[in-house]
């Protein structure tokens, strides 16, 4: 896909006068924005319960470089590399500041310069390094450690935990000293500068980072090593459409946040923390939602990191299990059984959600968990998720839960779930939420299907619930009332009731998916928040209309703030930043909507359908049962390639594949490095008919 400039880079020559949308720059354990004076450690919170907050971490990296004389200035991100740098030009010289979150060694935060002088002279060219800070935080009391290999040490701890009893994280400091001044010298043409601060939770950790970081200086690798991670990580996913250039450059931003936010594919440390809805660049006391996790994290970012890189799927679902202990404990206090995920939660697992109500109430979050690791499973068949890895107690836990929180009606013979608030957040304290009661529905019989492949007795309640659990529907005017009492027409917060089609594949008409639709989305708050478009595009590409889908899309446009593609939560730039949750479902738009991919448990299903003005949709490294596949869509044809030598994540082994096309029941076998085309229409990816089951039973 050729366009006259890289559509990865993202350039301009002034920066936002709002500087909440400056490029965050993050690794997956550390955030920061450029610039700014606070920074985040992953898993690091101040506070306790509804107060707890991601604790500021102060930046000695915030430096602008300054020259006395005129000179022309240029910002840049290159999410190929995942650097940022700010260039200054003058007739004598030209000078570079790079700053980017180590990709590879994640404890690692870089600064460089680079002087080069324009012309021949003897003359001297000195920049100024300008910095307000100051190793103080209003979260973290610091105090002074002598100095590390010449670099500046301090240490502290939060001051508040999370819950009463809880531990105070440390946070030490190391980084190298920054001068007032930089000097080009007379008989200098170029010189270079490394800066580095290391950030980490115990000294040892620290000092061991910042060894290494000057061991990377020493060998020239600092950068290189930085490099090659990220140029790692796009070779396993890419996606690219032709036809329409802000379209490209909206989905690369996309993928790069998102993929910021999660850790190295090499990571073994198991300490992931999270991905918030501003991610790990923001979310301090009293902004972007305190940096606690959400449904956003599981629902709507987690499906299009899922599709490519399994191994990160498998740290958003360890962090879940990492929380078990609190949603237990939430389970408890509400007195029910089970496992009850917090509406909100930081690391303990318990409810951090300033506002009780949420977390009484918004209890579809333990189906939208529970439907993550079922995703993983039909993507991977990687059971070791689920023993090891302690997967099925997730699962189980939560069926407990809905077993216990259901009410039975002999009247009309239903389960229901009474008083809970839906993903509308404009209606509370209802009855059977139609979106809660169909994700209970699928993520008990999931239990039953997990407990049954895994030779565990499953209680017959689990299958007796599911069964029974009233899924509201209106047969006179065939649609989804949003709960029970659900008067039509009345405003809806975002999407809601149309994700029983996607992402949770409620069964219905195409008939009934075109009543809900068109229900909801003359009613569905236009100032709500980003994602929610996306789910009605998906829908109504589902029934062939691209360009309807398109023009929903196209509001997203609107989220996408300033030269660096930064997401504001709603349209007018505010509410959360750099808003991932509206980037996941933007992706998803067209990672579920363009292809149709739908995860099943024995298939890939996929049905393409381009809007008119995209002529072609590349998708490089989707992740199936260990097999990658480079898909090319067209307006008539689809093109698939196998990888060969696909790497395999974690426990999974890669299966034979064939395709299937719908229509003709045609099967054509997938052969590593091999194109398959074939005409556009519905049909799957899954196990070749002879193959030995994935699943070691």
């Amino acid at each position: 896909m050729s366009y006259d400039e890289d559509p990865y880079i993202f350039t301009t020559d002034a920066l936002p006068t709002d500087r909440r949308f400056l490029p965050p720059l993050a690794n997956g354990l550390l955030g920061w924005r450029v610039y700014n004076n606070t920074m985040h450690l992953g898993g690091v919170y101040n506070g306790e319960g509804g107060r707890c907050h991601r604790a500021d971490v102060p930046c000695p990296l915030a430096v602008k470089v300054e020259m006395d004389a005129p000179a022309q200035h240029t910002y840049s991100l290159d999410t190929h590399t995942g650097i940022f740098t700010h260039s200054l030009s003058s007739a004598s010289v030209t000078v570079s500041q790079s700053l980017y979150s180590h990709r590879y060694y994640p404890n690692l935060m870089v600064m460089e310069i680079l002087m080069v002088r324009q012309v021949t002279s003897e003359e001297t060219i000195t920049v100024n390094l300008v910095s307000s800070f100051t190793p103080q935080s209003k979260d973290i009391v610091f105090e002074s450690c002598p100095d590390y290999k010449r670099g500046s040490h301090v240490q502290g701890k939060v001051t508040t935990a999370e819950f009463p009893g809880g531990s105070c994280p440390s946070v030490h400091l190391i980084w190298t000293p920054k001068p007032p001044t930089l000097t080009l010298l007379p008989e200098q043409s170029h010189a270079r500068w490394a800066f580095i601060l290391v950030v980490a939770n115990s000294s040892d950790t620290a000092e061991a980072n910042y060894d290494e970081g000057l061991n990377l200086i020493a060998s020239g690798d600092l950068r290189k090593s930085h490099e090659k991670a990220w140029k790692e990580l796009w070779l396993q996913s890419k996606v690219e459409v032709a036809g329409s250039e802000g379209l490209c450059k909206a989905l690369i931003g996309c993928m790069f946040y998102l993929l910021s936010a999660f850790p190295s594919i090499h990571d073994t440390s198991s300490s992931f923390g999270g991905v918030s809805p501003g991610g790990l660049s923001n979310g301090g006391d009293g902004q972007d939602y305190w940096g606690h996790i959400f449904w956003d994290q599981d629902i709507w970012m987690y499906p299009a990191i899922a599709l490519f890189y399994p191994k990160l799927a498998r740290s958003v679902l360890e962090y879940r299990v990492g929380t078990i202990d609190g949603a237990k404990d939430n389970a408890q206090k509400q007195g029910f059984k089970g496992l009850k995920f917090p509406w909100e939660s930081a690391v303990s697992g318990r409810e951090v959600c300033p506002e009780d109500i949420y977390g009484q109430q918004e209890i579809h979050i333990n189906g939208d968990v529970t439907l993550a690791f079922q995703h993983y499973l039909y993507l991977t068949e990687d059971l070791s998720m689920f023993t090891e890895g302690q997967g099925r107690e997730v699962i189980y836990g939560v069926a407990d839960y809905w077993v216990s929180r259901a009410s039975w009606n002999p009247k009309d013979q239903k389960y229901h779930l009474l008083g809970v608030m839906p993903p509308d957040e404009y209606n509370y304290d209802v009855n059977d939420s139609v979106y809660t009661n169909a994700v209970a529905k699928f993520s008990l019989q999931f239990a039953v299907d997990l407990a049954d492949l895994l030779q565990h007795p499953a209680p017959k309640e689990w299958q007796e619930v599911a069964e029974h659990l009233k899924i509201p529907f209106d047969e006179e005017s065939q649609y989804h009332p949003e709960f029970d009492g659900y008067v039509k027409g009345h405003p809806v917060k975002q999407a809601d009731t149309v994700m029983l089609g996607y992402p949770l594949g409620l069964l219905m008409s195409p008939e009934i998916r075109r009543n809900d639709l068109e229900a909801y989305e003359p009613v569905t708050d236009p100032n709500g928040p980003a994602m929610t478009w996306g789910m009605f595009a998906i829908g109504w590409l589902e029934l062939g209309e691209a360009e309807r889908a398109q023009r929903l899309l196209e509001k997203c446009y609107k989220n996408i703030q300033g030269p660096f593609q930064v997401w504001s939560e709603s349209s007018d730039g505010s509410g959360a930043v750099n808003f991932l949750t509206g980037m996941g479902g933007f992706l998803q738009a067209v990672l579920f909507g363009y292809t149709g991919f739908r995860v099943q448990k024995e298939c890939l299903a996929f049905s393409p359908l381009l809007p008119n003005d995209i002529s072609e949709l590349c998708v490089r490294g989707v992740n199936y049962l260990g097999g990658q596949m480079d898909w090319l869509l067209r307006k008539d044809e689809v093109c698939i390639v196998l990888r060969e030598q696909a790497n395999s994540a974690g426990n999974t082994k890669s299966c034979d594949l064939q395709v299937v096309l719908k229509a003709s029941g045609t099967t054509i076998p997938l052969t590593p490095g091999k194109p398959v085309a074939f005409p556009r229409g519905p049909g799957c990816v899954c196990k070749l008919v002879s193959a030995y089951s994935c699943w070691p039973l």
